[in-house]
This record gives structure tokens, sequence and C-alpha cells, in this order.
């Protein structure tokens, strides 16, 4: 299974990926700056999504909001 990010690079585990686009997290208070990076993302089983963990906290994000580094 091929996961890309919103520009069609090829996302692996452990990539470094960074928002492009402000995301408010359901059931949080907590909103995700654009251009925030999250670093060693991992892979699921949807290839529309990856988990990852941002400011201790793990939350798991669409594909179509990340570019990678």
């Amino acid at each position: 299974m091929e996961v890309k990010d919103s520009n069609g690079n090829i996302l692996r585990d452990g990539d470094s990926v960074a928002l492009i686009k402000d995301l408010k997290v359901k059931g949080s208070s907590l909103n995700l700056k654009r251009g925030t990076v999250v670093k060693k993302i991992r892979l699921t089983d949807n290839a529309d999504e990856v988990d990852c963990r941002i400011n201790g906290s793990g939350i798991v994000l669409r594909t179509e909001f990340l570019k990678k580094m």
C-alpha cells in the first residue's frame, strides 16, 4: 500500500511532515497551525491517515493536509 501526501510524495514510517492547513482537533481545545512540523509519523492500515504525536498527544491526521519535508 502506498501512502501519499497532498503533493503525491510517498510517505514512510519515521518521515517528517508539515501541516498545510490550520486544523481544529475534535474533542479537544487543541488547534494545529499551518506549518507545524510533525516528526516520526507512523503509517496505519488506512492509506488516507497517519498516526503521530503532537505535544505528547497521540493524533491521527489525514494525509491530504500533510506535506513531506
